[in-house]
C-alpha cells in the first residue's frame, strides 16, 4: 500500500511507503532545515527527493550538506532556484571550477554560510539525533574553524567545543528499504546516510528499489526507526565516469627554469615510496589519488573518508563499479579484505588514530609545518572536506603540490597567508622538484629532481631550507 500522507499505524501495520517524491516532501514549509547527502560532485545524492522539493517550492531554506554537488539533480538545484538563505556545508566552493550559483548568492549577501569540517558535520548531526548537546575535538584548533568557539586542553591537547546539529528534514538515499523503512545499501553509498538520518526530525530515504517482503535483518544498514517515509526514485541520473582535465593528467608537468619538472605520476610515485609499511594510508583530493596506482603488491591499505578500507587503482571505463569510489569521486577497484563503513565510522578511524599516514594537497606550507588547503583568494567560502580532520589524527602527513603555482609564485612559503587546515603537523612535502622533511625548526631538502640543483630548488621556496652536507 503505498500513500501520499502519513496515517496512524500499529507496530504490525507500519507502512513507510509513500507514493511519490512529491508526496514526501509536500509538507515541508517554508524556513526549514533540511540535510541533503551527498558525496563529492555526482555520487549518492537523492536526486528525485531535491528536483521534487524545487518543484514544490518552499523558500528560505537552511540547507545542511557536505557538499551541493553539480548539475540539475544535486543540492545547488534548490540555490539556483532562490530556495535557499543559509548553507551549513563542507564545501561552498572548489578549486579549479567556476563560480557557482552558490558562491554568487553568498558574495552577493543573500546566503549565509557556515564552513565546518567533514568528520565535524557528521560528528554534529549524530550527536544532535544522540541527545548529546555538545563535544570537544582536536578538528580544526588553531585555524578560522575555531574562532569564538570555547576550547579546553584534555590530556595535555588543546580542543574545541563542537554543538549537537538537529534538523527539521533529512533527505538520503539507499539501495534498497522495505515497507518498514529499514534501508540497504551498497559500497560506499552508506557514507553520510545515517548521521544524516540521525540529526533529522523527518527523514525521506529514497532508494532503487522496494523489496516486495522484507530486507534480511543481517542486510539493514540503518534500521527503520530513523526512516519517516520512502520513497522510489524516479529521476534517472545518468553515471559519469570522471577524467582529469587538461594540464592535469598524470603525464603532465610544469617547467621552471626552462626545464621540465617530475610530472604527476612521478610525484605519487614518490610519495608512495615514502608510505610506512604495513600501513593504513588515506589519500587526499587532487595529484594523491594517483598514488593508488603505485601501491599495488605492498603491505599497505588505503582508506577513504567517504566509507571504504582497501581499495585499489583507479578502475577502467569498461569495467568500473558506480558503486565503488575514492575520495576524488574516481572509480576504484578492491582488494582482499576490504569493508564499507558510514562517514562517522571512517573519521573515528583518523581521528582515533588508527590511520598511520595520510597525504593531502595543499595552496601553501609554511616555514612553521603549517598547511593551508581549503580556501585561496577568488573562492567565495571554500572547500574544508575532511582535510582538518586528516591533519588532526595524529598520523604522518605528507603533502603533495607543485613547486610554485601559475602565477609563479613559491607554495613553501615562509608564513601562510590563506587561511589554514592544520598547525606544525606537516611532516614531508613532496613538490614536482624535490622532498622536503621537517626537521623539527625547519624544512630539509632532501632529494630534487634530476636536472636541478639544491640551491636551486631552494631558490623556488621563501623558506630557510636545510641542505644536505653533500
Amino acid at each position: 500500500m503505498n500513500r501520499d500522507e502519513p496515517e496512524e499505524t500499529t507496530a504490525m501495520s507500519i507502512n513507510k511507503i509513500y507514493s511519490s517524491p512529491e508526496a514526501a516532501v509536500a509538507d515541508v514549509p517554508d524556513g526549514s532545515s533540511v540535510a541533503i547527502a551527498g558525496f563529492g560532485m555526482v555520487h549518492s545524492f537523492p536526486s528525485s527527493l531535491t528536483v521534487a522539493l524545487r518543484k514544490q517550492g518552499a523558500k528560505e531554506l537552511c540547507i545542511v550538506a557536505n557538499s551541493l554537488g553539480s548539475g540539475p539533480y544535486r543540492s545547488n538545484t534548490l540555490i539556483e532556484n532562490c530556495q535557499v538563505n543559509r548553507l551549513i556545508v563542507s564545501f561552498s566552493a572548489r578549486a579549479g571550477e567556476g563560480r557557482s550559483a552558490a558562491e554568487e548568492q553568498i558574495a552577493a549577501g543573500r546566503i549565509d554560510v557556515e564552513l565546518v569540517p567533514q568528520g565535524t558535520l557528521v560528528e554534529r548531526l549524530r550527536a544532535g539525533g544522540a541527545g548529546i548537546g555538545a563535544f570537544f575535538t582536536r578538528t580544526g584548533v588553531g585555524t578560522a574553524i575555531a574562532e569564538g568557539k570555547e576550547t579546553r586542553v584534555i590530556d595535555g591537547v588543546e580542543h574545541v567545543l563542537e554543538h549537537g546539529l538537529k534538523v527539521d528534514y533529512a533527505f538520503i538515499r539507499a539501495d534498497r528499504a522495505d515497507r518498514f523503512g529499514n534501508l540497504q545499501f551498497r559500497g560506499v553509498g552508506r557514507n553520510f546516510m545515517p548521521s544524516f538520518a540521525k540529526g533529522a526530525r523527518v527523514v525521506v530515504a529514497e532508494v532503487d528499489e522496494i523489496v516486495d517482503g522484507l530486507i534480511d535483518p543481517e542486510d539493514v544498514g540503518l534500521p527503520g526507526i530513523f526512516v519517516d517515509r520512502v520513497v522510489t526514485a524516479t529521476v534517472e541520473v545518468p553515471i559519469d565516469f570522471p577524467t582529469r582535465r587538461a594540464g592535469r593528467t598524470g603525464s603532465s608537468a610544469q617547467e621552471y627554469n626552462g626545464k621540465r619538472a617530475w610530472t604527476r605520476d612521478q610525484m605519487a610515485e614518490i610519495a608512495a615510496s615514502l608510505l610506512p609499511e604495513p600501513g593504513y594510508v588515506n589519500l587526499g583530493l587532487g595529484i594523491p589519488t594517483l598514488i593508488s596506482n603505485y601501491v599495488e603488491g605492498r603491505d599497505i591499505v588505503l582508506h577513504s573518508e567517504n566509507g571504504v578500507l582497501g581499495y585499489g587503482q583507479v578502475a577502467a571505463q569498461e569495467e568500473f563499479d558506480p558503486a565503488v569510489y575514492n575520495a576524488g569521486g574516481q572509480y576504484v577497484t578492491l582488494h582482499d579484505g576490504s569493508s564499507f563503513f558510514d562517514s562517522v565510522t571512517s573519521f573515528e578511524m583518523i581521528r582515533g588514530g588508527r590511520v598511520d599516514a595520510v597525504v593531502l594537497g595543499a595552496f601553501q606550507v609554511d616555514g612553521q609545518a603549517n598547511v593551508a588547503n581549503w580556501s585561496a583568494p577568488g573562492m567565495v567560502g571554500g572547500g574544508i572536506g575532511g582535510a582538518m580532520d586528516l591533519v588532526a589524527g595524529g598520523s604522518t602527513v605528507i603533502v603533495l603540490m607543485t613547486q610554485c603555482d601559475a602565477q609563479g609564485r613559491p607554495k613553501l612559503v615562509e608564513r601562510a597567508d590563506y587561511p589554514l587546515t592544520g598547525r606544525g603537523l606537516v611532516d614531508i612535502v613532496v613538490t614536482d622538484l624535490g622532498v622536503f622533511r621537517w626537521q623539527g625548526e625547519r624544512f630539509r631538502l632532501d632529494r630534487v629532481a634530476p636536472g636541478f640543483g639544491f640551491e636551486e630548488v631552494a631558490a623556488l621556496t621563501e623558506l630557510d631550507v636545510a641542505l644536505p652536507a653533500d
